[in-house]
């Protein structure tokens, strides 16, 4: 069966993958498989085409291809989104219900120590995952030294691992695969819950925030392009919302339930972080749900009560895991609330337990400073700066989180839950042991007895919650997680009050008060160092003198101002419920009083606004004073700054002489270096592993000298080699010439004997050839005389020559014809030529004109700017030469007014230099005569002398320049 039968029917294709099962080869039916699911050929979707992607998704699975699994479930979304999206879930289903049973018995198969081997066929699906491999095998030796139990590592590595990358892959592809559409809504959050609960259950850290993040952006897309504010969407405008039909009341109950599974998986892995963001978009999801209820013709309903006491539920949870009492509480009491208004069930005991939870959490809430320091003024300096600065940011966030929280305040505080829970009469649901609780934490003064009273109460606390728990979560119920908070709280409480009454304190007695609540001193004294860092308290530790000093040098005088007014207070509270004052003398006193202060109201006002006329005054000569200290100041701080600058010039100034210089020196060391290796060099040496230390060692001027009488010795060796080598070829050159002068004389007579017999011959052989050519010749002529050949001669040629004229004429003929026709033919092109230059010309003329017309009028507006600028620098001289003549006018009418004379005219005097702008003579900047002149001083008229006026019109306002006097030429 060839290869395109399989294509051309898919039920070909599963049969041959089911019978390349059979035979052990799972690697070539997914291969098909994948053709088949790939191919563009068939686009309709048929039940044959599930059967071959459950199939497929089960070889996938057994043999880890996450990425073929991927790229098939995309496919088959392509196939049967819009013609079986039934199909696309009950496969999406089986992939995850398949990929969840294979990771509970690896995780089975690890915890009982099993080591099963992976049913991988030909040879070649060992290297499924190669990166995977790689990774197990090199982790070994680190799982080994870090894990207390490596045989249990190395398992998990190799048996559990590769089964949790699978199942994490296969959730990522489906919410990519399901991330707007419409229709299987339910089923892409039904598998962002499993993969929350996946992560949560295993401890994946790193793949649920890379989940969260996949999340929030395809929240993100929805809201962006998911048409939140229209009736109507159309989901053909954006490919990043394929599918999607729009939001509506069940869409975002899903999503609400989905980002709470969120939260809870969140709080379990205490990643407060990605907490907290998922508290943001639960808010940007609510905004979506308030934004549509606004739209007309849109009916969706607000949240159900049900599901918003839920999401506070689990927020109780996630702020009690990361320690944040003050949103704990917040969260408890719109728990309470929403209970108690929309759940028509709710039993009395679960009223007092929820209402007894506020309560706690409430008082839990560590005090800040300003609750401590409510009521004073304090001026505590740059300690009060920096405190209000950080207590901004912190009501800033604060304020931000309770608007994504939704509570009733932008400023969540303890006094404003405890205002709340008092204004709602929730006390009243709580039982009396925790409302005298309530009294002794809020309300309770003495440092003394305090403990004592509270002591049974928390003991009572701690009993009833573990009565109404098992033993061994008697500290995490509802109630007892609270006792050590409150515990801690009440410590702080009594440490509060003792900084109140006392100023020192000894630890023995602090000790004693505290030993009936079960804390060590360890726990309590990190308690104090907490309060005392985030400035609730004013206390230090003293271990040497074993005791504990309460307030600061700073605070001290400032308690102190009202510890007298708060005591009279007191004071006169307790005499008048010991001895009540009667009433009428009460009044009769409070009417004389009345009267008296009626009587001097007037005086009192005057006497007022004569004070604040001091007061103003003292204040302006304070400001003075402060603002001459800051002056000094500031000029001290600028001298000391441009010394600070000159200081550090100059030293950057020497540092860059100081690199300069050695840098020279470097460059000048590495110069004699390469000097010194090429010497080396040239004398034979291996200069290559000489050291740096060692060519320093090496003198130049030696190694030079060596260098230079080594190169003379050398090149005097080769002059005395080459003039013995000359001296001996001059020997034997002349030795050659005698010995070959006899046989050269010989070899040439011989030789001229040999040429004369040779031309001789030449000679004779010459003429004997000439006399035989002439011999036959005659024979010739005799016999063509013979025949009367030269009587035909001259008929023959004629005739030649007849037949050549002929042909000569018709050949000349033809040629003058050809001529004339290219004669006409150039005739005509040099016509059309002509006329084409003439054409071209006229263009040319025309464009030339057209240019010089632009130039000329371009020519006028740049003369026209050109005159424009001239008259408005002639007005602007003008205005100056204006205002000049007045500044001088001014100057004048000032000297005249002074009470010294100024000197005359032509005084000599030249002991004091007068500034230009004091001159009285004539001119201005721009040259000009002006007053000329008749100047008061000897350097010339007006402002500027007579630098622009020319040669002729000098220093004297116009007089000739004067011929010194002084000159040597004079």
């Amino acid at each position: 069966m060839s290869y395109n039968s399989f294509l051309n029917k898919p039920e070909n294709a599963l049969r041959r993958a089911e019978e390349l099962l059979t035979i052990s080869q799972p690697s070539a039916a997914l291969a098909l498989l994948h053709e088949i699911l790939s191919s563009r050929r068939h686009k309709t979707w048929s039940p044959t085409y599930e059967k071959i992607i459950i199939l497929y998704l089960d070889l996938c699975l057994q043999l880890g291809r996450s990425r073929e699994a991927k790229d098939g479930l995309h496919q088959y979304r392509n196939l049967s989104q819009s013609q079986a999206p039934g199909s696309l879930e009950a496969v999406i289903r089986h992939l995850i219900e398949a990929s969840e049973k294979k990771c509970r018995e690896a995780k089975e198969a690890a915890d009982k120590g099993e080591s099963p081997k992976p049913e991988l066929k030909e040879g070649e699906e060992a290297t499924a995952d190669d990166d995977d491999a790689d990774f197990y095998e090199g982790s070994h030796l680190l799982l080994s030294t870090m894990s207390t139990d490596p045989e249990k590592a190395q398992r998990d590595t190799a048996v559990l691992l590769p089964a949790l990358k699978f199942l994490w892959e296969v959730y990522r592809a489906v919410l990519d695969i399901l991330k707007s559409n419409s229709k299987l809504e339910r089923l892409y959050h039904g598998a962002a819950v499993a993969a929350l609960r996946f992560c949560g259950e295993y401890k994946r850290r790193v793949e649920f925030r890379r989940l969260c993040d996949m999340m929030r952006m395809h929240l993100g897309n929805l809201s962006k392009f998911g048409g939140v504010g229209t009736v109507t969407f159309d989901a053909g405008r954006n490919n990043k919302v394929r599918g999607w039909e729009g939001w509506t009341a069940d869409s975002i109950e899903l999503h609400l339930q989905t980002r709470f599974a969120q939260l809870e998986t969140a709080s379990t892995l205490r990643l407060y972080t990605e907490g907290f963001r998922t508290v943001e978009d639960i808010y940007n999801i609510l905004q979506i749900s308030r934004t549509r209820r606004k739209l007309p013709g849109v009916n969706i309903p607000p949240p159900k009560a049900k599901i918003m006491a839920a999401y506070y539920e689990k927020l109780t949870n996630l702020f009690w895991v990361s320690e944040n009492y003050l949103f704990h509480a917040f969260a408890w009491y719109k728990y309470y609330s929403l209970c108690t208004e929309y759940n028509r069930g709710m039993s009395d005991e679960m009223k007092t337990t929820q209402a007894s939870a506020v309560l706690l959490a409430t008082l839990c809430i560590p005090t800040t400073t300003s609750d401590n320091n409510k009521g004073t003024s304090k001026s505590l300096g740059r300690d009060a700066i920096q405190s209000t600065v950080e207590d901004d940011i912190a009501k800033e966030k604060m304020a931000r989180m309770a608007t994504l929280l939704g509570f009733h305040t932008s400023e969540p505080s303890r006094d404003a839950l405890l205002a709340e829970i008092r204004s709602r009469n929730i006390i009243e649901d709580v039982p009396d042991y925790l409302r005298d609780l309530y009294v002794i934490l809020e309300d309770s003064t003495d440092p003394l007895d305090m403990v004592e009273k509270a002591r049974p109460l928390l003991d009572t606390l701690r009993a009833e919650s573990a009565a109404s728990s098992s033993d061994e979560d008697a500290e995490d119920s509802t109630l007892g997680r609270y006792v050590e908070p409150l515990t801690n709280m009440l410590i702080l409480k009594l440490i509060f009050n003792l900084s109140a009454a006392y100023h020192t304190i000894s630890l023995d007695h602090v000790k004693k008060l505290t030993s009936g609540l079960g804390v060590s001193f360890e726990q309590m004294e990190k308690s104090i160092i907490l309060s005392a860092q985030s400035r609730a308290l004013s206390v230090r530790i003293d271990h040497r003198a074993g005791c504990i000093r309460f307030g600061s040098a700073a605070l001290e005088s400032v308690e102190m101002r009202g510890q007298l007014s708060i005591l009279a207070k007191r004071l006169t509270t307790a005499c008048n419920i010991i001895s009540p004052p009667e009433v009428s003398s009460i009044a009769v006193e409070r009417t004389a009083l009345y009267a008296e202060v009626r009587s001097s109201i007037e005086s009192e006002h005057i006497n007022t606004l004569e004070r604040k006329v001091v007061i103003e005054k003292r204040k302006e000569e304070a400001e003075r004073l402060v603002q001459e200290r800051l002056r000094a100041e500031e000029a001290a701080r600028k001298a000391e700054e441009l010394a600070r600058k000159a200081e550090e010039d100059r030293r950057l100034a020497r540092e860059q002489k100081m690199r300069e210089k050695e840098k020279l020196q470097k460059i000048q060391d590495e110069m004699e270096a390469m000097e010194k290796k090429r010497y080396l060099t040239a004398m034979g040496r291996n200069a290559e592993n000489m050291t740096v230390e060692q060519l320093k060692e090496v003198d130049t001027a030696a190694l030079a000298k060596e260098h230079a009488d080594k190169a003379n010795k050398k090149k005097e060796e080769a002059e005395r080699k080459v003039k013995e080598a000359a001296r001996q070829l001059d020997y034997l050159v002349r030795a050659v010439r005698i010995e070959e002068l006899p046989r050269i004389k010989e070899a040439y007579d011989t030789k001229i004997k040999e040429d004369r017999t040779r031309f001789e011959q030449d000679v004779v052989d010459k003429a004997t050839r000439a006399k035989n050519q002439w011999e036959k010749d005659i024979k010739e002529k005799a016999s063509l005389r013979d025949c009367s050949v030269f009587n035909y001669t001259s008929e023959f040629q004629s005739t030649i020559m007849a037949a050549r004229t002929g042909v000569h004429e018709k050949l000349c003929k033809e040629e003058d014809e050809r001529a004339e026709l290219e004669a006409e033919k150039g005739k005509l092109t040099r016509a059309r030529k002509r006329k084409a230059d003439e054409a071209s010309l006229a263009e040319e003329a025309k464009i030339a004109a057209e240019k010089a017309e632009a130039d000329r009028k371009a020519e006028e507006e740049r003369q026209r700017k050109e005159e424009e600028r001239r008259q408005r620098q002639e007005e602007l001289e003008k205005k100056e030469r204006i205002r000049m003549e007045e500044q001088r006018e001014r100057e004048q009418r000032e000297r005249s007014e002074r009470s010294q004379p100024a000197p005359a005219a032509g005084g000599e005097t030249r002991s004091k230099y007068v500034p230009p702008s004091r001159r009285g003579g004539g001119g201005n900047r721009w040259g000009g005569g002006g007053s000329g002149g008749g100047s008061s001083s000897d350097r010339g008229g007006g402002y500027g002398g007579g630098r622009y006026e020319g040669r002729d019109g000098g220093r004297d306002g116009g007089g000739s320049r004067p011929a010194p006097t002084n000159s040597r030429w004079s």
